[in-house]
């Protein structure tokens, strides 16, 4: 045992970020031996078991002070900021992602371009720095795209549908009063028929392991359901997903979960829409769906261990997103009438409390048959809505 007071085979993982998905990497950690630390950014947040400092994950000493206690760092978002990785790494701390493959997280335009020199299929893009720019534009996709800040947006905020420049005129201001400029991105409104996403895990050594591609349901840009695997998916769109994923990972140096949001068109073909180098929404599935969790998965990926299997463990998996809670009283007061009424139902809860919109847990549920799993699993949700 060394002075810290651990064993030699003792790995410690540091998770900056203390939201629901570094608390959902606490029970694999304890399962495979794992202690986990968080730095959270304030009391109370839903990692708070695993909390062992509180911070600003924006200022480069606390986030080094924080690192120096572990092996290896890692994230419950994709917000820290780019000189705070590179402090990290210049002081020899193993970070997974790195920050050569976060940047194509945290900048759109960034992932657009290197997406586009890669050869990967997409939508038709640009980037935009002024009305004009993006009338031309309009002008050339029949009258309507979608106009994205390149920055910080996420669950629907910071991408809007517009049909003329005065869509984004305070966007616009907003560039002209930054001194540093930029641009906003624009991409073609797609016509799809579904959206789906591709998990892709990625060890710093190089090995690779692909999860189902599944099928994900939106609601006011929020994730809402999640149907692992995408029904009716032919072979050829399952291999399709998995090798766009996997190249993914590979061409941008991912290491740990990567989640590679897609949009399939009517005739067939799947362009990508966003990129998440964490756990992910879209795989909350997996924590009981499938052999391995994404969440085990992830803390064995950036930690180099052998990849889990990630097959399913029945037929059909569904997620539900409790979305915004019960609009009186807790969740906990809704625990047992959902458990009585949906015993095959897995309800997972964030230690949130409800507010308009917020997620605050999911329901898991799998089975043989795709009509039950979704009832079970919609079921169980209700009860902690309303």
């Amino acid at each position: 045992m060394d002075p810290n007071g651990r064993t030699a085979m003792t790995y410690r993982v540091g998770v900056i970020g203390g939201g629901q998905l570094a608390r959902m990497m606490i029970a694999p950690a304890v399962e495979l031996g794992v202690e986990i630390r968080v730095l959270a950014e304030q009391e109370g947040m839903a990692a708070a078991l695993a909390a062992s400092a509180v911070g600003d994950y924006r200022d480069a000493d606390t986030v080094l002070a924080f690192a120096r206690e572990v092996d290896v760092v890692t994230f419950d978002h994709e917000h820290v900021p780019q000189q705070v990785l590179r402090a990290l790494v210049d002081a020899g701390v193993a970070v997974h992602p790195g920050p050569d493959a976060l940047r194509y997280a945290q900048d759109k335009l960034l992932m657009r371009t290197r997406l586009q020199e890669m050869g990967m299929p997409q939508p038709d893009w640009a980037a935009v720095t002024g009305p004009d720019e993006l009338a031309a534009f309009l002008d050339a996709h029949g009258g309507r795209a979608v106009v994205k800040t390149p920055r910080g947006g996420y669950d629907g905020k910071g991408v809007r549908v517009v049909s003329s420049p005065d869509g984004a005129a305070d966007w616009f201001t907003a560039l002209a009063e930054d001194a540093g400029g930029g641009a906003l991105l624009v991409e073609e409104r797609v016509e799809f028929t579904r959206e789906l996403a591709q998990q892709v895990a990625r060890t710093p050594s190089g090995a690779v392991r692909a999860y189902p591609v599944v099928e994900t349901v939106q609601r006011d840009g929020v994730c809402a359901e999640v149907l692992a695997p995408a029904p009716s998916g032919s072979a050829r769109l399952a291999a399709t997903a998995a090798e766009v994923g996997e190249r993914i990972a590979e061409g941008l140096g991912v290491t740990g979960m990567l989640a590679v949001e897609l949009f399939e068109t009517a005739d067939d073909r799947i362009l990508v829409n966003e990129l998440a180098m964490r756990p992910h929404n879209s795989g909350h599935w997996s924590q009981d769906g499938a052999v391995t969790s994404q969440f085990e998965q992830h803390l064995r990926a950036v930690l180099d261990l052998p990849l889990g299997d990630t097959s399913p463990v029945a037929p059909w998996s569904v997620m539900i997103n409790i979305l915004g809670g019960p609009s009186e009283g807790g969740l906990s007061e809704r625990f047992a009438a959902a458990m009585a009424q949906h015993p095959y139902a897995r309800i997972h809860t964030y230690g949130k409390e409800p507010r308009p919109g917020r997620k605050v847990g999911h329901v898991n549920a799998f089975g043989a048959d795709l009509d039950d799993v979704v009832y079970d699993a919609r079921a169980a949700a209700a009860f902690f809505q309303g």
